[in-house]
């Protein structure tokens, strides 16, 4: 499986990217978990654009592609998000 997170915004408007490619990682199944969760989450509704000065982020799982932002984060989109930006830095 391959994660791509690309995080923008914050108060200073850095950009942040990352790539996993988790095939080889020990855990693997955790990350798929993880990804099918966070793009599922995605899917039920519209979420929000965020907050002044929040994060975006933008994250493609697989070659699917969905959006997100702070603070409406569901709990497997903030997860895969940290162990994404920390795996793939």
């Amino acid at each position: 499986m391959r994660i791509e997170v690309r995080r923008t915004g914050g108060f200073a408007g850095i950009e942040r990217r990352a790539e996993v490619d988790t095939s080889l990682l020990p855990d693997a199944p955790l990350w798929r978990e993880l990804g099918e969760r966070a793009r599922a989450d995605a899917a039920r509704g519209p979420g929000s654009s965020g907050v002044p000065d929040g994060f975006r982020y933008r994250i493609t799982v697989d070659g699917h592609t969905f959006h997100c932002a702070d603070p409406d984060l569901s709990e497997a989109q903030r997860t895969l998000i940290s162990r994404a930006l920390k795996e793939g830095a």
